[in-house]
């Protein structure tokens, strides 16, 4: 297999602590995406939830989704026609026609919802912190070109689509085949889509929706009863376009439900499905982890020289561009635009890449040209729009020399989901978590075993934190390891070693 770098490629390696997918284009780390197996993510799940508490003060409802922590649904995210129709006065006339439902005053969640009632409930956020899960009953199913919204009977569209007859024909190609009550938002991958893909797209999503109110009706009490697609699935349902060469699966059952899922909504890309075979490692060949590493820095260099800081705080984040060794070769201000456009360039990846959100302030060096401000602030916004899937909004540059935008939280950032608060300097600064540290040993560990397959028995020597979040959590990985290659491990403390070392001896 060549290591061509003329197209976007989506990488994805599974191990049995861990599965990894990168989207990588032009050889640059794109998006890197994180599903440890002992964890099970909760967003966009759905649960036969029953209402423990009602707060009016603060129209909140809490929810057990027999979590650690109940989740909490805000009126805002109740469904319009739940919260008319339980707030209605409805009644029959004498020829036993339904009057219209009418409102009888301000919203009340209390009128809503009762307490110890079952409600069908989507997780919408993750817990975070010391809070439960946030909940909606404003359902929404994600597909390859649309997001159905089975109880919202509205139709949006992508700003990202910007022709004007390709947004009416899409319009009216979702207003023939969703069905009497049912709306959706047409996401820009269904731009120049046939009516036959996206009537399959719907048909599949109107099917899974059945399944979900039918389970409902049967389920226990915060039972579960509806998972999102594991990450292998999710990433190529999501980036698996013309722009993609390559699906590259380093796990033969991987492969295998990818390449099968992919025929079903997709078949004209289950060519671009390949398999990757040991060693070297997938990740390693494409450098993935080292680029990985970079991202969790502040400081990231640009090829000219010059140098941007991110920096992220809990209400914001400031990027600051500092010009370094770059000198250019033409006057002082084309010098200026030509830095400031490379750094707008690996903003706009490092934003996508970190997952950064909320509230981002760019201070790029100052232009004493207007044009050229303009020039910035567009390329910008252009970059962002072609590079960025998720909703943001962009600002003009202010009196300042500031660039000021926002763009949609989604999931943990890349810093929360690998590091944690380093327990020798008091918070104040960040290390590598010990999750994190122990996969990252178990990946090289399962190198060394390929490598030696001659051996059939091992002692993996750690330190004693690793020992012990290894014979914890991940005890089940080590034997999977053993039953894949047919070796027998031994787990060993060594007190010397650091969390980032470890031991290999044969018996």
């Amino acid at each position: 297999m060549t290591k061509s770098k003329s197209m976007k490629k989506i990488l994805i390696s599974k191990t049995p602590w861990e599965t990894r997918a990168a989207i990588i284009r032009n050889g640059r780390l794109q998006n890197v995406f994180f599903a440890p197996n002992s964890i099970k993510s909760l967003e966009r799940c759905f649960f036969k939830g029953i209402v423990t508490k009602i707060l009016p003060g603060i129209q909140t409802a809490f929810v057990d989704i027999g979590q650690e922590k109940s989740g909490f649904l805000h009126i805002s995210e109740i469904d319009r026609d739940l919260a008319i129709s339980r707030m209605s006065d409805n009644f029959q006339m004498d020829d036993g026609e339904v009057k219209e439902p009418k409102r009888t005053g301000p919203a009340d969640i209390s009128k809503i919802l009762k307490e110890n009632e079952p409600v069908l409930i989507q997780v919408s956020k993750e817990p975070i912190y010391e809070k439960g899960a946030k909940l909606t009953t404003c359902f929404t199913l994600p597909g390859r070109f649309i997001v159905l919204m089975p109880n919202i009977p509205r139709i949006g569209i992508s700003k990202k689509i910007e022709d004007k007859e390709e947004r009416i024909r899409l319009r009216e190609t979702l207003k023939k085949i969703l069905p009497k009550g049912m709306g959706a938002i047409i996401r820009t991958s269904s731009a120049n889509r046939s009516f036959g893909e996206i009537s399959k797209d719907v048909a599949f999503l109107v099917h899974t929706w059945n399944s979900i109110i039918s389970k409902f009706k049967k389920a226990k009490n915060t039972e579960k009863i509806y998972d999102e697609l594991p990450l292998s699935l999710l990433v190529v349902r999501d980036n698996l376009d013309d722009d993609v060469e390559d699906v590259i699966i380093d796990d033969k059952e991987t492969h295998s439900k990818v390449y099968k899922f992919i025929k079903g909504i997709a078949p004209e890309y289950e060519y671009k499905i390949k398999t990757w075979q040991n060693p070297p490692d997938l990740f390693e060949y494409f450098d993935i982890d080292s680029q990985i590493d970079d991202a969790l820095k502040k400081k990231v260099y640009l090829k000219s020289g010059g140098s941007i800081i991110v920096e992220t705080t809990e209400s914001m984040t400031v990027v600051d561009v500092n010009t370094g060794k770059f000198i250019g070769k033409s006057n002082l201000e084309e010098t200026l635009l030509q830095l400031n456009l490379e750094a707008a360039e690996e903003i706009v990846r490092q934003i996508r890449l970190r997952n950064i959100g909320g509230l981002i302030v760019i201070d790029f060096i100052d232009m004493a040209s207007y044009g050229n401000q303009q020039k910035l602030f567009k390329f910008f916004e252009q970059t962002l729009k072609e590079r960025d899937k998720f909703q943001s909004v962009v600002l003009k540059v202010s009196e300042f020399g500031l660039l000021q935008m926002t763009r949609k939280r989604s999931g943990k950032t890349l810093m929360q989901q690998l590091m944690e608060n380093c327990k020798q300097c008091y918070g104040l600064g960040e290390v590598k978590s010990i999750r994190s540290q122990a996969f990252a040993i178990l990946r090289k560990f399962q190198e060394d075993i390929i490598l030696n397959k001659n051996k059939n028995n091992f002692i993996l020597s750690v330190n004693n934190e690793l020992f012990d979040y290894l014979t914890n959590h991940e005890f089940n990985s080590i034997l999977e390891l053993e039953k894949k290659y047919n070796c027998k491990v031994t787990l060993s403390k060594k007190e010397s070693l650091t969390s980032q070392e470890y031991k290999i001896d044969f018996q």
